[in-house]
């Protein structure tokens, strides 16, 4: 069986579901989705599908990603967006809330301007998000669905404090970092709690972000719920093999952005590649990719390091088991999903000492360097390539045995959908 028809296994399970009728009914709400970058927020869903649940997708944009992975395709097709374009189809369920329920309406407002005081958002902005309350409100009421999950605290938990102020609706969230860390009193993280029904953090090291701005009595609702692999990655129907360990290829997933340190990774490369063989793979899109193919071009290593772009599933996976170690050197993080998807496939990792990497990588799975250090990172890549393949061997077990017993997918959504079946 393919990778291929598992994902498309795994569509059909959930929608093969009692009927929608008979199961709690929830919104999720994300900034932009589907997203290439955001497979864990496609696979939550799809898990809380298996769980009974009948998930409305919202998002706050369309997509501006081109989508590589056929289950991405399907979500979009299912995906309301609430900021279209649509002047005309945006103003109206403002328009008629204002009139119908003007306390309801002011109190909406009241939450636009304490984000316009804090500097979170232009006046434009914050109008838009009033707009975006309405439809989301009124796309809620039409579907008969009381509560909305929202992933990332910036601008969709905005929106969806302004809804709840419309009518009968509760919110919870969850967060990842590390955008939110960045600026938790423009983005009033601690009113975004206090208004939550409950709030996800996928660390402790993430909780204990919250808890610092949140209010002591809020610290209660805050529970860790970390994010699982893929069935492609944890139910894999070939055998996790030993052809990447004898080779000297490493890999790198992740979006071409300056958190993600991928021009020191590069310069590692470099620094590496001078003296024994060496090939890097880097699967992503982004921002810096000029400057990123400027850098390679530079420092000689077009037949060294390639840029595969985005991939869909079924290739990073291919990649993942062709490859020797996956190397991360983040600046900043939450804790990285494509870190969680390389010890499910038994492979060793080289990542950074922040946010929640360590709760994960140690000595015992992989090698967690000073973040920022091209040094640190060429030693480390250098002691990947010097390992033998039984040691690489070993620690591929336990990472694959670490992530079994913290990481399983379809548990951590049964602790999730616990929170939510009473508000659904």
């Amino acid at each position: 069986m393919t990778e291929a028809m598992i994902t498309a296994r795994n569509i059909e399970h959930a929608q093969e579901a009692a009927p929608a009728a008979n199961r709690p009914r929830v919104a999720y709400l994300t900034n932009v989705y589907p997203k290439n970058s955001h497979s864990f927020i496609r696979n939550e869903i799809l898990a809380l599908e298996r769980q009974n649940f009948a998930v409305t997708r919202l998002t706050v944009r369309a997509s501006p990603d081109l989508l590589v992975d056929a289950c991405d395709l399907h979500e979009r097709d299912n995906t309301f967006i609430l900021l279209d374009g649509r002047i005309a189809v945006m103003l109206w369920p403002a328009l008629k809330r204002a009139a119908r329920r003007p306390r309801a309406f002011l109190r909406a407002l009241g939450v636009a301007r304490s984000a316009l005081r804090h500097g979170g958002a232009r006046l434009v902005q914050c109008a838009a998000y009033v707009l975006e309350a309405c439809r989301l409100a009124d796309r809620m009421e039409a579907e008969g669905i009381r509560h909305i999950h929202v992933h990332f605290g910036t601008n969709p938990a905005t929106v969806a404090r302004i809804a709840i102020r419309l009518g009968a609706f509760s919110y919870s969230l969850t967060m990842h970092g590390p955008d939110e860390f960045d600026a938790p009193e423009r983005l009033q993280l601690r009113e975004k709690v206090a208004d939550a029904s409950f709030v996800v953090a996928i660390s402790a090291f993430g909780r204990s972000q919250i808890m610092r701005w949140a209010a002591p009595d809020d610290w209660s609702k805050i529970a860790v719920i970390r994010c699982g692999s893929g069935p492609q990655f944890m139910n894999h129907v070939t055998p996790i093999t030993d052809a990447g360990l004898s080779g000297h290829a490493l890999l790198c997933v992740a979006r071409l952005s300056p958190q993600k340190g991928i021009p020191l990774l590069i310069e590692a490369v470099a620094m590496v590649a001078s003296t024994r063989d060496l090939h890097l793979n880097i699967i992503g899109d982004g921002p810096m990719r000029p400057e990123i193919e400027a850098q390679i071009a530079e420092l000689g290593l077009n037949g060294v390091v390639t840029l595969m772009g985005w991939c869909d599933a079924q290739s990073v996976w291919r990649a993942m088991l062709a490859a020797r170690a996956m190397v991360l050197p983040s600046f900043a993080e939450g804790l990285p999903i494509v870190i969680i998807e390389a010890l499910a496939l038994g492979r060793t990792v080289i990542s950074t000492q922040i946010a929640g990497i360590p709760e994960l990588i140690d000595p015992s799975v992989g090698w967690l360097i000073a973040p920022g250090s091209v040094t640190a990172l060429a030693g480390a890549i250098n002691a990947v390539l010097d390992a033998p393949g039984d040691q690489l061997r070993a620690m591929g077990h336990a990472g694959r045995e670490r992530v079994e017993a913290a990481h399983d997918l379809d548990e951590n959504v049964a602790d999730l959908a616990d929170l939510l079946r009473p508000l659904a």
